[in-house]
């Protein structure tokens, strides 16, 4: 846990809910840290108290609402009454999906406040790489832009001149990243009579790291089939495929 010297604002419905440059940083499970809020930074005039008290591992909580007009957010909120951890009295832990947006100074982040150890580089190359599937060629560069993020494997994006669209199926599916943002397209792989679902995705407006990977459209090498350099790689097992 340590103090975060960003300035963290999240809003519901247009309103500002909390506004704080004295954020703390927790842990409450490896890799994904959380934002613990000073009450006093809370906007209390859209606060409900659902009268539930909490006995928690980290102490006791008041649990509360959201409400701005017709917009309702149950269980958005437990503010720490008392706690064994003494920076942690005072504070509100938030419901990420409780609120509509959250930012870092001026920047909006997603999913989860990013870990400060973890990396993400968005590096142009000259190496060959080719996706396969059951055979069939689903992009093949000599141009790609390689991601690499602490704790996944390289992931290879593509331009889309150098994708084969008629294996591709388009799909309603939106992710988010706290590092890279949001999904602009997510497609399926139609490979004979099989269809593999959202293999491949793009970010069209990445956060401003990951500018170089704009537009591009990379792959799940966890289920397809990646040859760099005339070298075919072992399939990686992540998270993401279980």
């Amino acid at each position: 846990m340590n103090r975060y010297p960003r300035r963290i604002r999240a809003i519901l419905a247009g309103r500002i809910i909390l506004d704080t440059t004295r954020a703390l940083y927790v842990w409450e499970w490896p890799n994904y840290p959380q934002y613990y809020i000073p009450f006093t930074d809370v906007n209390t005039e859209y606060l409900i108290d659902e009268q539930h008290q909490q006995r928690l591992k980290r102490g006791s909580a008041q649990r509360y609402g959201l409400v701005v007009g017709d917009v309702a957010r149950p269980k958005a909120a437990r503010v720490y009454t008392e706690s064994n951890v003494e920076a942690l009295t005072g504070t509100a832990r938030f419901e990420w999906d409780s609120l509509d947006g959250w930012f870092e100074e001026d920047e909006e982040v997603f999913v989860h406040p990013r870990n400060p150890y973890t990396r993400v580089d968005a590096l142009r190359s000259t190496r060959q790489v080719r996706i396969e599937l059951d055979g069939t060629v689903l992009a093949d560069s000599s141009s790609p832009v390689m991601v690499f993020e602490t704790g996944l494997p390289t992931r290879y994006y593509f331009n889309r001149t150098e994708v084969n669209f008629d294996n591709l199926v388009p799909t309603d599916t939106v992710t988010s990243c706290p590092y890279k943002g949001m999904t602009s397209g997510y497609w399926s792989v139609r490979v004979g009579d099989a269809l593999h679902p959202d293999l491949a995705w793009a970010y069209d407006f990445p956060t401003r790291q990951l500018l170089p990977i704009a537009g591009l459209i990379s792959f799940y090498n966890e289920k397809v089939d990646v040859v760099v350099d005339g070298v075919l790689l072992p399939r990686p097992t992540t998270h993401f495929f279980k």
